[in-house]
């Protein structure tokens, strides 16, 4: 009876230190097709022919999945129309990249239903930010897929990408572009909070939306991993109580290293605590820690892989893509 009850626990043991060998989709190329698609909220549909055209005029074929023209309360329609579209377009040989239309709310509401084995054998590139964390760190960890932090539809391209976010989305997913070097606007420091060195795979997201994996199937596991966490519009006490929260889970514990992205529209009512010392005592770790990195609802943003593999050097400030994105 115990030998069954040891070998139970080394299995279960087991599957939770398991981890996917992490794939990186193949590289867009001029004049492939995008295809964009509303997980979770919808925009304006007076927005999509803009889109439409600004992705056109970079040099791109376009197409939009239904959740785009359809409005369900506040979702992009039912779940099951999204769902439909996220599959459709991991499923579609024409699509080479997949981009959220925008944020907002509702993708948590398809976890159960996606069909991991299936993106893992129609790798893409998937593109989106904010509310879509909750995807990214789902293709992270059940299908194996490195996803990217960058640009959406509606909260981007409908306006044109400036100059920086341009060459830093199209470096990162075109093919034959240049390696990938993460750096900030100029003017725009990457700030030391803690010195140190590390390697590992980044994970993160928008911290709402990894606090709300907590307690499910989807909880982010920062086990050996660098951490990477950016928020918009909260006032500071809720991004204390949310890291707080991330800290007793122990996330930050298990995490090599955490790279602090935009915090932006942060509101500091009460001048003893400023978002520095905030996101330290949250933390109190030995580890590298870097903070205000252009990766989150800023303009301009970085385009950054999600669940490739990274070097950090918080003290000199470099953050290297290793993996071969």
């Amino acid at each position: 009876m115990n030998k069954n009850i040891n070998l139970i626990l080394f299995f279960i043991i087991f599957l939770q230190s398991y981890s996917l060998e992490m794939i990186s989709p193949p590289k867009l190329n001029w004049g492939d097709t995008i295809m964009i698609i509303a997980p979770g909220t919808n925009a304006s549909i007076d927005k999509l022919e803009k889109i439409e055209k600004n992705l056109k005029t970079l040099g791109f074929k376009v197409k939009f999945g239904k959740s785009c023209f359809i409005n369900y309360g506040y979702l992009a329609g039912n779940d099951k129309l999204r769902l439909k579209d996220l599959h459709s377009a991991f499923l579609d040989d024409e699509v080479k990249a997949i981009i959220a239309l925008r944020g907002g709310y509702g993708s948590i509401r398809l976890l159960d239903m996606i069909d991991y084995d299936m993106i893992r054998r129609h790798p893409k590139i998937f593109v989106g930010y904010s509310d879509i964390t909750i995807l990214h760190i789902a293709l992270n960890q059940k299908a194996g897929l490195i996803t990217y932090h960058g640009p959406m539809a509606a909260s981007d391209f409908y306006y044109g990408l400036d100059k920086f976010t341009h060459n830093s989305f199209f470096n990162t997913i075109l093919k034959g572009r240049k390696k990938v070097k993460i750096k900030n606007p100029e003017g725009e420091e990457m700030k030391t909070l803690v010195s140190g060195q590390t390697v590992g795979q980044v994970v993160g997201g928008n911290l709402t939306m990894i606090v709300a994996t907590l307690g499910t199937p989807y909880e982010i596991n920062t086990k050996d991993k660098i951490f990477f966490i950016e928020e918009s519009g909260s006032k500071l006490y809720k991004i204390d109580r949310m890291l707080n929260q991330l800290k007793l889970a122990g996330k930050f514990k298990d995490a090599k290293g955490v790279i602090f992205g935009d915090f932006k529209e942060t509101h500091e009512e009460d001048t003893l605590f400023k978002l520095k010392e905030v996101l330290k005592i949250a933390i109190n770790g030995k580890k590298p820690i870097i903070y205000n990195v252009k990766i989150g609802h800023s303009k301009p943003k970085i385009t950054f892989p999600l669940g490739a593999k990274i070097y950090l050097d918080s003290e000199k400030k470099i953050i290297k893509i290793i993996d071969d994105i």
